[in-house]
């Protein structure tokens, strides 16, 4: 297995997480009136996706390659689709709640499938699939909520 494609799924892997840290923080603040419960854990959110992100460029450092510590365009695609739809909707709250939910839903497909790429060493691999269970972890919490909210 090549190092450069370990490090070219982990760079995706990366983009993916900031995407994940740009939306946690553009949504900030815009669920306390309603949800104001859910703050703690998506504090922990937050705070766990900075933690992803400093091991996803430690893996690249390892794996010599050189971490690209952007966005993905259809992050920031989805972000600007959450400026527009808010400004639309009558509930803002619930609306950010969704998108919340397929952001995360998005993130653990893409981690889903750099795992199942065959693309990274066992010891990457094992990392990777630690993140995605706290991805899943976080994910149950908003999609339960936002289930009970419909």
């Amino acid at each position: 297995m090549e190092n450069k494609k370990t490090v070219e799924v982990l760079n995706d892997l990366l983009k993916i997480t900031n995407d994940r840290i740009e939306g946690f923080l553009k949504v900030e603040d815009q669920l306390w009136n309603s949800y104001s419960h859910l703050k703690p854990d998506f504090d922990r959110m937050l705070s766990a996706s900075q933690d992803i992100k400093s091991e996803l460029i430690g893996m690249i450092r390892q794996n010599g390659g050189i971490a690209e510590d952007t966005v993905t365009t259809a992050g920031a695609i989805h972000r600007a689709w959450i400026d527009l739809k808010n400004s639309f909707t009558g509930d803002k709250e619930k609306s950010t709640l969704e998108n919340v939910v397929f952001g995360e839903d998005a993130a653990i497909k893409a981690y889903q499938d750099a795992l199942d790429s065959g693309d990274l060493t066992d010891e990457v691999s094992r990392k990777v699939l630690d993140q995605l269970h706290h991805l899943k972890a976080s994910y149950k919490k908003f999609e339960n909520l936002e289930k009970l909210n419909q």
